[in-house]
C-alpha cells in the first residue's frame, strides 16, 4: 500500500485537429538577460526561428512540488552554477508565472501543466473529495478497475487518469506519433500518473518497500529495467545517512531556525542533522515512508529517472519523447515545517545539486543541442500561521468542525431542524438535497443562506453560490479564480476563500496551501534549451496554463483539447554557438 495515496498531508504519511499555434511574442523589453540588454524592437521573432528548428528530441517537464516563486529568488546567491542557475543564467525564466484557479493543490496543479485546462474542465477538482450526491470519498486518480504492479493496493490508491476529462500534451503527440514515449514518475502517484495522462506511463514511489511501481491500467508488468532498479534497493543506501546543513550556519541567517514548537517533530524530527532510520534496526515502511520529507527523496526519485532515460532510451531516436519527473520532496518539507525555515531552506539548495548533476548527466547522454528542459511547481506555500504572527500577520487556523457546526446552526435557524450541511469537498460544502427537497425548498435558497453565513464568519473572506460560478461577473474578488476551480458536475455546490495567511485546518503546526492567494498562486515557469526558447527574464504575467500550447508550438501538434492557455512569449532563440 502506497499511503500517499489517499492523504493529502505530508504529516499523515509520516505519521505512517491539425493546426499549429504560433508564438505571437517578439524579443520585447520585458525579456532581459542577466548579462546582456534587450534586444532592438525589430528583432525577428521566435516564430520565425521556430520555423526552421526540429523539435528536440527529449523534452524534460520537471515539477518540484510546493515551490514558490519566492524561494527560486530568495536564494539565488546560494545556487550552485548550474542547477537552478542554468534557467536564470543560460535560460528563460518567467517571474510573473502564476495559477489562475483558487484550490491551489497538488492533484490539480498537475492535472492543469500539461492539460492546459483549469479544474472546471479537467474534472481534477483537488487531490480527494465526496461524490455530491452520495457522499462517497474520491481520490482524483483512484480507480479500482486497476492495481499496484507487485504491491498492495488500497482502495483510494491512485492507479489510472480516468478521472482527468482532458488530453495532455503527451496524449496528443502519442496520437500523431504512437513511437513517442511518454513518461512520468513521481514519489506521489498523481505527480506521476496526470502528467503522463492517458496515453502515457507513470511509475510512483511505495513507501512500503521504497521500490517504484506502475499499475496496470499501463501493462501487466514491469520492463526488466524497472525490476533491474528495485532489485538493487537504492532506497536502502540512505539508511542511516545524515540530512546535513549545507552551508555554514549563517548563511541561513534569513530563515527561521530549527526546532520551533509549530514546527513538525515526528518522521525525521525538526533539527538537522537529521539521521534517517535512527532508533531503528533497519529499513521498513517506516524508514521508507520517512524517506520523502528528506532530500533523499528527491535523489531517488531522480535515480530512477535516469534509470528510466537508459531503459527506455528517451531521446535516443527521431521521435520526441517527454519525461515528466515531480519531484515530492519539497512539499513534505514545506508542510512540516514552513517555507520559511531552514529546513526548506536547506532542502531547496539540495535538490538544487541533485538538479545541477541530473543536468550534467543529460548534457553527456543527449548532448546539450538535443533536450528542452521545463520546470514549474503545483502550488505554492503559505508562510506557518504560527510564525506568521510573530511577525505581526493576521493569521490563524479555521477549524472545519467549528464551521460546519456553526454553518448547521444558521442553516437551522432558517429553514428549521436537520443536518443541512453535510461536509466539505475540496474548497467547498455539500448539502443534503434529499432533505431540502422533502422540506419544499428551493436548493438556491439553502446555498444563499450558506454563503452569506460563511461570509460572515471570522477567517472567511468569501464564499460563492452556484448562480455566482456559472456567471459572468469577473470583477468581484475571488470569484473568477474559484470559477476556474469548479467543475459543475464534480465540485460542491458552495465555494468559499479563506482568509490570507490562515489554514482551514485543526492541525497545529507546519503549514498549507489551497487559496488563491498570491504566495499560494505565484509559481516558477523556468525553461532552458537555448535552440528552442531564448534566453532571460520575462516579466510578462503568464500562467501555467500557458506551458502545454507552449510545448505544442514546439512539437508542431496541436494544443490539447480542452486548453484555455496561449504560448508562452518566448525570447528570440540563439543560434547553437552562441548559447553554449
Amino acid at each position: 500500500m502506497n499511503p500517499l495515496a489517499s492523504f493529502s498531508s505530508p504529516l499523515a504519511v509520516m505519521l505512517p485537429r491539425l493546426s499549429v499555434l504560433a508564438l505571437a511574442a517578439t524579443l520585447a523589453a520585458c525579456s532581459t538577460t542577466a548579462n546582456s540588454p534587450a534586444a532592438a524592437p525589430t528583432a525577428p521573432s521566435a516564430t520565425a526561428a521556430q520555423a526552421t528548428k526540429a523539435p528536440p528530441k527529449l523534452i524534460v517537464f520537471l515539477v518540484v512540488d510546493g515551490l514558490p516563486m519566492r524561494q527560486v529568488t530568495a536564494y539565488r546567491e546560494q545556487l550552485q552554477p548550474d542547477g537552478f542557475r542554468r534557467f536564470l543564467d543560460q535560460g528563460v525564466w518567467f517571474s510573473d508565472a502564476r495559477y489562475a484557479h483558487g484550490h491551489t493543490v497538488t492533484a490539480a496543479g498537475h492535472a492543469t501543466m500539461l492539460t492546459g485546462a483549469y479544474p472546471q474542465r479537467s474534472g481534477i477538482i483537488s487531490n480527494e473529495w465526496n461524490d455530491a450526491q452520495t457522499f462517497a470519498p474520491v481520490y482524483n486518480t483512484g480507480d479500482t478497475a486497476y492495481r499496484y504492479i507487485d504491491h498492495k493496493t488500497d482502495p483510494l490508491a491512485g492507479t489510472s487518469p480516468r478521472s482527468l476529462r482532458a488530453e495532455t500534451v503527451g496524449d496528443v503527440l502519442r496520437g500523431l506519433q504512437p513511437a513517442s514515449k511518454v513518461i512520468g514518475i513521481s514519489g506521489k502517484d498523481r505527480g506521476a500518473i496526470l502528467p503522463a495522462g492517458h496515453k502515457g506511463t507513470a511509475y510512483m514511489y511505495m513507501s512500503e518497500d521504497g521500490q517504484f511501481a506502475s499499475s496496470t491500467y499501463y501493462m501487466q508488468s514491469h520492463p526488466q529495467w524497472v525490476r533491474d532498479f528495485n532489485a538493487a534497493k537504492p532506497a536502502d543506501a540512505f539508511f542511516g545517512k545524515a540530512w546535513a546543513p549545507l552551508l555554514p550556519e549563517a548563511a541561513y541567517a534569513g530563515s527561521v531556525p530549527d526546532g520551533q514548537p509549530w514546527q513538525y517533530n515526528g518522521g525525521n524530527g525538526n533539527k538537522l542533522p537529521a539521521v534517517l532510520g535512527a532508533q531503528m534496526d533497519g529499513p521498513g515502511p517506516r524508514f521508507y515512508g520517512n524517506i520523502l520529507p528528506s532530500p533523499f527523496g528527491d535523489e531517488l526519485t531522480l535515480a530512477f529517472a535516469r534509470a528510466a532515460i537508459a531503459g527506455e532510451q528517451l531521446g535516443a531516436d527521431a521521435q520526441t519523447d517527454i519525461l515528466s519527473v515531480s519531484l515530492s520532496s519539497h512539499d513534505y518539507v514545506n508542510h512540516a515545517f514552513g517555507p520559511e525555515s531552514r529546513l526548506s531552506h536547506d532542502h531547496f539548495l539540495h535538490l538544487d545539486r541533485y538538479l545541477q548533476g541530473f543536468f550534467r548527466d543529460l548534457d553527456a547522454k543527449l548532448g546539450r543541442d538535443n533536450y528542452l528542459v521545463m520546470l514549474t511547481a503545483d502550488h505554492g506555500f503559505a508562510d506557518s500561521p504560527a510564525w506568521a504572527k510573530t511577525q505581526g500577520r493576521d493569521a490563524d487556523l479555521l477549524n472545519p468542525g467549528v464551521v460546519m457546526s456553526q454553518l448547521n446552526t444558521g442553516l437551522v435557524q432558517k429553514f428549521g431542524p436537520g443536518r443541512w450541511a453535510v461536509s466539505f469537498s475540496a474548497a467547498g460544502v455539500l448539502f443534503d438535497h434529499k432533505l431540502i427537497k422533502e422540506r419544499g425548498l428551493a436548493p438556491s435558497a439553502v446555498h444563499e443562506e450558506a454563503a452569506r453565513l460563511l461570509r460572515g464568519m471570522d477567517g472567511v473572506v468569501a464564499a460563492f453560490t452556484p448562480e455566482q460560478l456559472r456567471g459572468s461577473d469577473s470583477t468581484t474578488p475571488f470569484l473568477d479564480a474559484m470559477r476556474k476551480a469548479w467543475h459543475p458536475e464534480v465540485s460542491a455546490p458552495v465555494q468559499f476563500v479563506i482568509k490570507p495567511n490562515w489554514l482551514f485546518s485543526s492541525r497545529v503546526g507546519g503549514s498549507s496551501h489551497g487559496t488563491p492567494h498570491r504566495y499560494d498562486q505565484h509559481v516558477p515557469i523556468l525553461s532552458w534549451g537555448p535552440a528552442w526558447v531564448g534566453r532571460g527574464e520575462v516579466k510578462t504575467p503568464v500562467e501555467v496554463v500557458d506551458i502545454a500550447p507552449t510545448l505544442a508550438q514546439i512539437l508542431r501538434v496541436p494544443a490539447p483539447a480542452q486548453s484555455q492557455g496561449k504560448p508562452l512569449p518566448l525570447p528570440l532563440p540563439l543560434p547553437q554557438a552562441a548559447a553554449r
